[in-house]
Order: C-alpha cells, then sequence, then structure tokens
C-alpha cells in the first residue's frame, strides 16, 4: 500500500528522476574518494563542484515552475528570493570565520572593519547560530514573497504587469545590496568562507556532503510539489491558470491561493540559494539581476513548463551545455540561448519533456497477442 501510494505521488517521470538522482548520489562521491585521479571513471571535486551548483538551480527552476506551470504566476524575480537565500547562509558563514579574518576581528567581518563600521549592525545579531540562519533562509524569503503577493494579488494583478513588478522587485534589491552602507558587503558581497558546522569547506568531504544534501533537498523539494499539485489545492491552482476569473466567480478566494503557492515557491528558492553559496565560496548583488530570473524561465521552457520533472532537466541541462559552450564558443552562447529560447517557444511549446509526451503519444498501439490456447469448438463440431 505505502509502495502503491509513493507511485502515484512521484509518476512515472518522477520516479525516473528520483532513480537517477540515487544513482548520481552513490556514484559521484564513490569516484571522488575511491577512485584513482587517473582512471576515466574518476570525478574531481571542482566536478562535484559544478555538480552540486546545477543542483540549487534545478531547485530554483522547480519553484518556478510550481508558480508559473500550475497557478500561470510568470515570476522574473524569483532570483530575489533565492538570493536573500544565499545571503542568510553567506551571513552565517562570515561570522563563523571569528578571529580568523585578515583584520583578526572576533566580532565584526573584514569588510565591515574595511568599511571602519565601529559594531555589528543589528540585523547581524543571531547568524553566528546555524539554526537561526536557517530559519532565516526560509522566513526572509517568505515573507518578501507574502507581503508582495498580499499586495500584487489583492489589488489583482496579472499577466504581464506582475512579471514586470517582480523584475522591478529583484532590481531594487539588487542595487539596494550594491550599496556599502547596507552592511552586505557592497559590489564585492561575502565571500572568504573557511567552515561551516566546523567543516573545512575546502575539504573534499564536505564538497560531497553539501553535494549529496543538495540532491536530497532536491528530491524532497520534488516530491512536496507532487504533492501540492495532486491535492484539491493543487487542483484549484490549476483551475486558476486555466480560468481565473471563473474560478472566483463559483466562491474560490484565488488571492488566497496563489499567495500561499507564490509563499512557498520563495521558500524552496531560498533554500536553493542557502546550499548554492558554501559549494561556490561566494554570494554578491549580481545574484539579485533580472537576467538570472529570466534564464531561470528559459530553464522551465526548456525543460517543460508544467511539469515538474522537466523544470529539473531544464535546469540541468542547459546549466550544462552553459558550461560547456561558454567555454567552447564564449562569443556566440548568448545567442545560442537566445535561439533555444526561440526553437523552444516555437516548435516545442511544451518543452523537452512535452516532446517527448507526444512522440510517445504518436507511436501506434501494440498489435494484439495471438490466441496460443486451444480453439473453442464450434457449435457444428459440438452437435457433430
Amino acid at each position: 500500500m505505502i509502495t502503491g501510494r509513493f507511485l502515484r505521488l512521484t509518476g512515472t517521470s518522477g520516479l525516473i528522476l528520483l532513480v537517477c538522482l540515487l544513482t548520481a548520489a552513490i556514484y559521484v562521491p564513490v569516484a571522488n574518494l575511491f577512485i584513482e585521479p587517473g582512471s576515466p571513471f574518476h570525478v574531481n571535486t571542482a566536478s562535484v563542484v559544478v555538480f552540486g551548483k546545477y543542483l540549487c538551480f534545478a531547485m530554483l527552476a522547480l519553484s518556478i515552475d510550481l508558480v508559473w506551470g500550475y497557478c500561470g504566476i510568470l515570476s522574473l524575480g524569483h532570483g530575489a528570493f533565492f538570493a536573500l537565500g544565499g545571503y542568510a547562509m553567506g551571513m552565517h558563514l562570515m561570522r563563523e570565520i571569528g578571529p580568523r579574518g585578515v583584520y583578526g576581528n572576533p566580532i565584526l567581518p573584514d569588510f565591515m572593519v574595511f568599511l571602519n563600521w565601529e559594531s555589528l549592525p543589528w540585523f547581524w545579531h543571531g547568524f553566528d547560530m546555524f539554526w537561526f540562519a536557517m530559519v532565516m533562509v526560509l522566513l526572509v524569503p517568505g515573507l518578501l514573497a507574502f507581503v508582495f503577493g498580499f499586495l500584487a494579488f489583492r489589488s489583482r494583478v496579472t499577466g504581464v504587469y506582475l512579471s514586470i513588478i517582480t523584475q522591478a522587485m529583484t532590481f531594487a534589491l539588487m542595487l539596494a545590496f550594491f550599496r556599502n552602507e547596507m552592511g552586505f558587503g557592497g559590489n564585492n558581497g561575502l565571500t572568504d568562507f573557511k567552515d561551516v558546522l566546523g567543516f573545512d569547506l575546502q575539504a573534499d568531504s564536505t564538497r560531497i556532503g553539501l553535494y549529496l544534501l543538495s540532491i536530497a533537498a532536491l528530491a524532497v523539494m520534488l516530491l512536496i510539489c507532487r504533492a501540492i499539485v495532486l491535492s484539491r489545492l493543487g487542483k484549484v491552482l490549476i483551475a486558476v491558470r486555466d480560468a481565473e476569473s471563473r474560478t472566483r466567480f463559483i466562491g474560490y478566494r484565488v488571492e488566497h491561493y496563489k499567495l500561499f503557492v507564490f509563499t512557498v515557491s520563495a521558500m524552496m528558492a531560498g533554500v536553493a540559494g542557502a546550499l548554492y553559496v558554501p559549494q561556490v565560496g561566494i554570494i554578491n548583488p549580481g545574484e539579485f539581476a533580472p537576467a538570472n530570473s529570466i534564464e531561470a524561465v528559459i530553464w522551465v521552457a526548456v525543460g517543460g513548463r508544467g511539469t515538474l520533472v522537466g523544470a529539473v532537466i531544464g535546469g540541468i541541462g542547459v546549466n550544462l551545455a552553459k558550461s560547456y559552450f561558454t567555454g567552447a564558443l564564449p562569443e556566440i552562447w548568448l545567442f545560442a540561448l537566445g535561439g533555444l529560447f526561440v526553437v523552444v517557444t516555437l516548435f516545442m511549446p511544451k518543452g523537452i519533456l512535452g516532446l517527448i509526451s507526444q512522440w510517445r503519444r504518436r507511436q501506434p498501439p501494440p498489435e494484439p497477442a495471438a490466441e496460443t490456447g486451444p480453439t473453442t469448438s464450434t457449435g457444428a463440431e459440438e452437435r457433430a
């Protein structure tokens, strides 16, 4: 019974994705820690970091697909929630440095000493505790999304207007975080992290641990999203996406449903940002750039909007291609990305996963199996 419920929750494509994640969770650590570097099966530590970063991007894409694919909210500012989660984690990692910084100040981070700050700002207090930082990773993006969504959805701002407002929000945050007086490191952001929970961030074992944590977080988020979209709540969200006025007319408080899913999605993006920062070693205002949010929407469109699994495929696949082409053909990468989006929009409206589903539907049905058992005697034979 438990197996049946699990299969219904994941679906076929979700189950295949979870198996792939489990395989990657086993193979990459073994190949990194136990296979010799000269072997073609060895995975170096730099690749582990890159894979971990792609998993974080997949979580961001998943969070966007939840609101865009199932509720019709095209957010072009989800990079803001991703960056806020990253900053919350970055603040904790900065506090963990303590007196090991360049200036040896046990309380103030190096950039504050450099800028002649005399005391720790009030909003930095508590970040020396890991649990507090983790609460902030969820609370700060969630609170911003709740306030923003409450004002926007109550005013019935929808469509392209909502997309523009979300983009304006992340652009405003980017400008604010660039300012040194904000207390977040200005243009340089937060960097030079040493360890997390006492584990050296440069150690291979820590890198593997963060990679495994990213896989686990992605799998849990996928199951949470599937549980939401398969529930009655998910049916209402789809109704809001397809016919918002009609759904409101029959008595549903549409703005409440949109606010809930928008807030949950922002918290998911915040967790992705928190896992991203210790793996790449830096967080700066560039993460708020509107282009980052637009690029994440492209990942979802390429993978398949409204499929969840497609968003994960798009988040990982597009970034794999980006890493390759920015090294091989750096001058044309942006044109290739734009062309890819145009091709997907014109010829693959449901993305890669939708294309696969369409191909499977076009396959001829299997031939009926020939009867191999004993033939039934006719009435005449019986009479004879």
